[in-house]
């Protein structure tokens, strides 16, 4: 299963209103597609609600979420508004540069070096050093502790819920996100901006091949790869995780990993 990310609201998340980007590719270059879920299923097996009792169903998860997590003392959280509406953004990672990413971040956490390239389909979470920053209890990341939720809030913390969908998941939130981004940043590459935004255009994958003169790209050209320049991967995780961290505390929105 590949890994995508998306920020939006769980309205259009659940009402399946919303596109991967290897769909909005399909469609546009004239390809079929179909997704498949985790358990198996393609997604247009799955039962269908109307978006408006997706809307009610996740709202009243949200309430409660929110409900449950408020400190005593201090003022409720804000819910984040619902809708089928507000625009998402999403991007494919994959698991190989996630991975690389951590890796990375792990590396230079411990002060030691990191590998140059890592293998395609790589179990990453088996990695010592993965590994040791993920159960260190001094160093709590959200990214290696297996979050695939977080919530727009400004607070940082972690704990273990239900989904809508009753799925048990690891959520956290934006305001802890940035903060492990800017501090990966900060460890690794402590670049602007600006270079970060780009490397989701610049770094990431090694693509092959040569484009006809008819403007059609050629896939025979396309070598085989089995292993990736890890730092390339990291940056172009990163670039993402820090897009979809931007645009979700503009539209004060969700973000999820779909795979």
């Amino acid at each position: 299963m590949g890994l995508d990310i998306y920020a939006g609201t769980l309205t259009r998340y659940y009402s399946h209103n919303w596109k991967t980007v290897v769909q909005q590719w399909a469609e546009e270059n004239g390809w079929g597609f179909q997704k498949i879920t985790p358990d198996g299923e393609t997604a247009d097996n799955e039962e269908e609600m109307s978006p408006a009792e997706v809307q009610a169903a996740v709202e009243n998860w949200r309430d409660q979420i929110l409900s449950a997590i408020s400190q005593p003392g201090q003022p409720p959280y804000t819910p984040w508004p619902e809708d089928n509406e507000k625009p998402y953004y999403t991007d494919k990672p994959d698991w190989d540069a996630f991975g690389a990413m951590l890796l990375v971040a792990a590396c230079h956490t411990y002060d030691e070096p990191v590998p140059p390239t890592v293998e395609k389909d790589w179990n990453f979470g088996e990695h010592p050093l993965v590994a040791r920053l993920g159960s260190d209890e001094e160093q709590v990341w959200s990214l290696l502790r297996g979050a695939t939720w977080w919530l727009p809030l400004p607070d940082s913390f972690l704990f273990q819920a239900p989904l809508p969908t009753d799925d048990q998941a690891m959520i956290a939130t934006l305001g802890g996100l940035r903060k492990e981004l800017e501090k990966l940043n900060q460890l690794v590459w402590q670049a602007d901006e600006d270079t970060i935004l780009d490397w989701a255009d610049t770094e990431g994958y090694p693509v092959d091949g040569t484009i006809d003169a008819d403007g059609q790209y050629s896939k025979a050209d396309i070598q085989e790869h089995t292993q990736y320049d890890t730092q390339s991967l990291a940056k172009f995780a990163f670039s993402m995780f820090w897009r979809a961290m931007r645009f979700a505390e503009e539209q004060q929105v969700p973000i999820l990993l779909d795979y």
